[in-house]
């Protein structure tokens, strides 16, 4: 089991000192990926951003997008070669996760229409794929930088179009929080994916956990989560899946390998590096 953590790149006033150290400090202690979250709409760092700070501070560490919403972003090329030159100036340290999104007033403001957030997911992984190929869809250049190889895709959601988009587009599957038991029901479903596209190998499996550990932690996750998941109407029940206790958060390691999960990637509620370090004691 690999054990990533995300930035506190989402947590409203996180500083720039705090995001710098905290990349130092997940190295250090020998987490295996840096995360981000993808949010318009909100109070945050752009993510894409965010992981360039990371890069250039760091050597070592996984960087993901965990996950990003590439159907309002409404320029492929553009994306392609932001993506493509983080990879480069992180040594190819970058992996992508994206999923379709579910916040509509990220869409409203982009000017996509969030009704067809699937049908242009579909059409953006094969056009990034063609463009990391050296395609110029229509010019007769490239758009560089070209990756090579590309970064290693994985697919987030729990829809058929998602279990399906992994498994012709992807390296794996990431998902939101859920239980254990949970998660194996979807993680059989990305298998039986797997075959049904004809695929041999196995898909590397991801899930996101948030934390909030030590003193005020619970105030500390119900005051972060309450906010970032406002627009959802399930707030509330993602607050009672925050792990707030370190050993509750050591069995979740535990169940969720157990579960078939190859990496977890516990994302912060505040931006405290005091955070990390207590992650750090829990679970490495």
């Amino acid at each position: 089991m690999q054990i990533g953590v995300g930035l506190p790149s989402t947590v409203p006033g996180a500083r720039r000192d705090q995001i710098i150290d905290w990349s130092r400090q997940a190295e250090l202690f020998g987490f295996s990926t840096l995360g981000v979250l993808d949010r318009l709409v909100y109070d945050n760092y752009e993510p894409l951003i965010a992981l360039t700070a990371a890069a250039a501070v760091t050597e070592r560490i996984g960087l993901a997008t965990t996950v990003l919403t590439p159907p309002y972003r409404n320029n492929t090329p553009l994306l392609a070669k932001q993506l493509a030159s983080l990879d480069a100036l992180s040594g190819g340290r970058l992996t992508l996760g994206v999923a379709a999104g579910n916040r509509e007033d990220d869409f409203q403001v982009s000017g996509v229409p969030h009704s067809a957030r699937g049908r242009v997911l579909d059409s953006l992984l094969v056009d990034l794929d063609r463009i990391w190929r050296g395609d110029g869809l229509g010019s007769d250049r490239a758009v560089g930088p070209t990756p090579s190889p590309p970064p290693p895709l994985l697919i987030g959601g729990t829809s058929d179009a998602a279990f399906r988009r992994a498994a012709q587009y992807g390296r794996g599957w990431i998902a939101g929080g859920s239980s254990p038991s949970g998660y194996r029901a979807n993680a059989e479903r990305v298998t039986a994916a797997w075959e049904k596209a004809g695929r041999k190998d196995r898909p590397h499996l991801v899930t996101l956990l948030y934390f909030s550990l030590g003193a005020d932690a619970g105030d500390r996750a119900r005051g972060y989560l309450l906010d970032y998941y406002a627009f959802s109407g399930r707030a509330e029940s993602i607050v009672g899946m925050a792990f707030t206790d370190a050993d509750r958060l050591r069995r979740a390691v535990k169940e969720y390998e157990e579960a078939g999960c190859d990496e977890i990637v516990f994302m912060p509620c505040g931006s405290e590096t005091e955070q990390l370090e207590l992650l750090a004691d829990a679970v490495l």
